[in-house]
């Protein structure tokens, strides 16, 4: 078995992964438009271009996401990404990467149980969690 997060847009999913994929080093994939997908005539004006389906690949882990139209789409609540970091420099980098044009919930900074962790909700709407763990 395994859990993917699957992070819904409204309508900038397309920039969402690219950044993603250029902050996290991640490998793009399968990515397909509204307006490329069987059911392009069924598509809302304007909206041909954005996305169904998107995938990147970040080491062995894989994100995916989508474009929500406007009925369906909700922000995110309650959830957030949590990436765990072994290098306390490379999590305040990908943090600060994240945190710009976003809201800073939590600043990065050490906690009783890591080295780094801070919270922060991207220029996107997508929550993330960034966590570095203590050494041994």
């Amino acid at each position: 078995m395994k859990l993917y997060s699957y992070l819904s847009f409204n309508g900038n999913c397309d920039a969402a992964f690219k950044f993603y994929e250029q902050v996290l080093g991640g490998k793009s994939g399968d990515r397909m438009t509204y307006g490329a997908s069987p059911m392009a005539d069924q598509v809302p004006e304007g909206w041909h271009d954005k996305i169904m389906h998107a995938q990147l690949t970040i080491g062995e882990q894989e994100i995916m996401g989508a474009d929500s139209t406007l009925e369906y789409y909700e922000e995110p609540k309650g959830t957030s990404v949590l990436i765990n970091i072994e290098d306390a420099g490379e999590a305040e980098r990908i943090f600060e990467a994240l945190a710009e044009n976003g809201t800073v919930k939590m600043p990065i900074q050490e906690t009783f149980w890591a080295a780094r962790f801070g919270m922060l909700v991207d220029q996107f709407g997508t929550p993330w969690m960034i966590n570095c763990d203590r050494a041994g």
